[in-house]
């Protein structure tokens, strides 16, 4: 696990970018002489590009957009990297550049040791080639040598399972065929750095399952470094050892997956709460502290309490308030069967006390579920609510184990035969 074998050093990655001049939403109305006149200026532009070897942009404005902006990090030998971040936020980017697809703007990049990327979807296949001719021709491309792809070919496809389809040509594949090829030829590469894009959520689930015990036997048992790319929480956090979130071009968070996917979750999950309608059965809805006052973040040790005020139907109706980790899983439901709302023009007022739940540190959301008696629902409000866990002493935990989002205190005790009992 020692030995720094990836180190990114300042890097950014800008673009020019072209517009078409604008004025208030509207076209420009201009006289034949400005139009000719732009014209010019444009070609001159794009000559002075061409001759200085820069992008040549088409537009009359050109702006300058940072797809990276200053991003450091540092990958030991053995590590899984995971990288997270919403779309556009600069990943796919700074993939290639690790990949030397493009050249950084500014800083630097030091890589130590050979390189396997599969960040599209049969990169390097050739549509009219089989898939017997493919899987040659994509280990040359990645670096293989013909004697280890012979070496290698009989588990590259069983791992890929298109024994039946060797001699058919890959145009004929699904998409789900074509990454499973992709990813065999890559993995039995035997890279020290295997970088991998988010092509693994176009295979089914028994194959992404395959994908991530390969990387992980790549990664724990044999040493190799893997950069995972994924927009599955769930994924990072079972077989990363680390993690960056990427927001803008910029990294926002790096350390332990949990964190970083918890920071990542609270800020998507913020983005996109929704807010009852005019028309809605809730009326207001908050998470209260110790004392009564409505709050974001809960400690560790305290009550989970949430005060609503619902407008009830008709007929008697519950309530049901929906509990889902960073993760998007769903936690637990809080709810009582044996009470419905009263018949009532006005409004209902509810206060909700779950008591001490043992919820490790991370981002949090609530759904609000509204129904009628025989649990008929009329009304479901996604992510209503977000808060924030924070480590206490309480329930303070060194490290918060990926396979869970709750912590149970529990008292432990051993003995050696023919001695008293300790407790640990």
């Amino acid at each position: 696990m020692s030995g720094t074998v990836i180190r990114v050093e300042n890097l950014s990655k800008s673009y020019s970018v072209g517009h078409k001049s604008v004025d208030q939403g509207y076209k420009r109305y201009a006289a034949l002489r400005d139009v000719i006149g732009q014209e010019a200026r444009n070609i001159v532009r794009n000559a002075v590009n061409i001759v200085r070897g820069r992008q040549v942009v088409l537009g009359d404005e050109v702006e300058e957009f940072w797809a990276l902006k200053d991003v450091s990090f540092e990958v030991k030998r053995g590590e899984v990297l995971g990288i997270i971040g919403r779309n556009g936020a600069g990943k796919s980017t700074l993939l290639k550049i690790l990949s030397r697809i493009t050249e950084p703007t500014e800083g630097r990049v030091t890589l130590r040791g050979r390189v396997a990327s599969l960040l599209e979807v049969g990169t390097g296949f050739h549509w009219e080639l089989t898939g017997r001719e493919n899987i040659y021709l994509n280990g040359a491309i990645l670096g293989m040598t013909r004697a280890e792809i012979r070496q290698k070919f009989d588990e590259i496809v069983a791992f890929a399972e298109v024994e039946k389809f060797l001699e058919t040509p890959v145009k004929r594949y699904s998409s789900g065929m074509y990454v499973r090829l992709a990813f065999a030829v890559a993995a039995h590469l035997e890279p020290e750095i295997l970088i991998v894009d988010e092509v693994l959520a176009v295979g089914d689930a028994e194959f992404q399952k395959k994908c991530l015990g390969k990387m992980q036997d790549i990664s724990h048992g044999e040493g190799r470094t893997i950069l995972f790319v994924s927009h599955s929480l769930p994924a990072i956090l079972n077989l990363c050892t680390t993690a960056i979130c990427l927001r803008s071009g910029a990294v926002v968070e790096a350390g332990e997956p949990v964190r970083v996917c918890a920071s990542y979750a609270a800020f998507r999950e913020t983005r996109l709460a929704q807010r009852p309608h005019p028309g809605s059965n809730l009326l207001d809805i908050s998470l209260i502290d110790a004392d009564d006052n409505p709050c974001n973040n809960l400690i560790q040790g305290q009550h989970l309490r949430f005060r609503l005020a619902v407008r009830p139907s008709e007929d008697r109706s519950t309530v049901t308030l929906i509990v889902r980790d960073a993760r998007d899983a769903v936690l637990f439901e809080l709810f009582d069967p044996s009470i419905s709302l009263p018949e009532s023009k006005e409004a209902v007022l509810i206060e909700v006390d779950a008591g001490v739940l043992p919820l490790l540190p991370g981002g949090y959301s609530v759904d609000f579920w509204f129904g009628d008696r025989f649990w008929h629902r009329s009304e479901m409000i996604n992510s209503i609510v977000q808060f924030n866990v924070i480590q206490s002493g309480k329930l303070a935990t060194d490290v918060a184990p990926p396979s869970g989002a709750l912590y149970f205190p529990s008292r432990w005790r051993w003995k050696i035969k023919g001695r008293a009992e300790v407790d640990a």
